[in-house]
């Protein structure tokens, strides 16, 4: 199967025609309908409905495929480019949560040097870091397609065990560290004050949902258990917001405790959970990504 003919496929499904796709991949009009006839050649059945446009069951059951497909492309072309590369410039896609004290000192460490002893690299060839914003998945995919150098990444697991992640390639994932997880409550919250809480005790209670920091399918899917009623839906990336909702009552939040700036904590008692950061990458030549790897894994 063409690449080439499963991304104008997904072009053309996600503009809703064949036109807005033209312009999006800079063909003409034509080119595309003759690039989506020779997918389904190739494939024998149609793909596409034209008036409206969209997918037929087939060309849904191809969709499902076509983005891990082509992103296993990219992540194939970005590392076979990471060999030879040789930039002075470290991109992080980081998950908020991901950026605690501890591992903003680390990427500050690797900025400044020194080199780690048996590199090659010098004080001077540090490089600069620069941090870009993302929840886990979508950190995990912009390593995997080159658009980042590494992707540190955090959620909620138990003790020692590794973060339940996409494959998207041949990524290697190294433990950065791990932290206690509390329980966000508002000041005077009939529960302050006690020693531990148990999750499956606040199974009913109105949560924040914030999906790109800790969406609560994920914790459900974490602790096994069912409920967490969606109090407010917090859509942005600010972990400080998101500790602000849940201290100002529109729900709870399940935060690592340096993370939890405001409101009353308490810790969490059951499941055994931690708050787990991972640092995920490519193949690495010598140099400042690899020394930002080694600083946030040293022990």
């Amino acid at each position: 199967m063409d690449p080439h003919l499963l991304r104008t496929f997904v072009t053309v499904v996600r503009e809703g025609s064949f036109s807005a796709a033209a312009d999006r991949l800079g063909y003409t009009q034509p080119a595309v309908s003759q690039q989506i006839a020779a997918l389904e050649a190739d494939l024998g059945v149609p793909l596409l409905l034209r008036r409206p446009v969209r997918p037929t069951r087939a060309g849904e059951r191809l969709l499902e495929h076509a983005g891990p497909l082509l992103l296993r492309l990219r992540a194939a072309r970005a590392d076979v480019a990471r060999v030879v590369a040789e930039s002075q410039v470290v991109t992080v896609a980081a998950s908020p949560l991901a950026v605690t004290p501890a591992t903003a000192a680390a990427l500050a460490r690797a900025a400044a040097g020194p080199a780690p002893e048996g590199s090659a690299d010098s004080p001077a060839a540090a490089g600069t870091v620069t941090v870009r914003t993302a929840d886990a998945g979508a950190a995990v995919a912009l390593a995997a397609s080159g658009e980042a150098d590494l992707a540190l990444v955090d959620g909620p697991a138990a003790p020692s065990d590794p973060l339940a992640l996409p494959d998207v390639g041949p990524l290697t994932s190294s433990g950065v560290g791990e932290e206690p997880l509390v329980v966000v409550l508002p000041e005077g919250h009939p529960l302050t004050g006690r020693p531990g809480l148990r999750l499956d005790a606040l199974a009913d209670a109105l949560w924040v949902d914030a999906p790109g920091v800790l969406p609560l399918d994920r914790l459900r899917a974490v602790a096994r258990i069912d409920g967490f009623r969606t109090g407010m839906r917090y859509e942005g990336h600010d972990v400080a917001t998101l500790a602000r909702l849940a201290a100002a009552g529109h729900g709870l939040a399940l935060l690592p405790r340096s993370a939890a700036a405001c409101g009353a904590v308490v810790p969490l008692a059951w499941p055994r959970l931690v708050h787990r950061i991972e640092v995920l990458h490519g193949s690495l030549p010598d140099g400042p990504a690899r020394r930002v790897v080694h600083a946030l894994t040293a022990r």
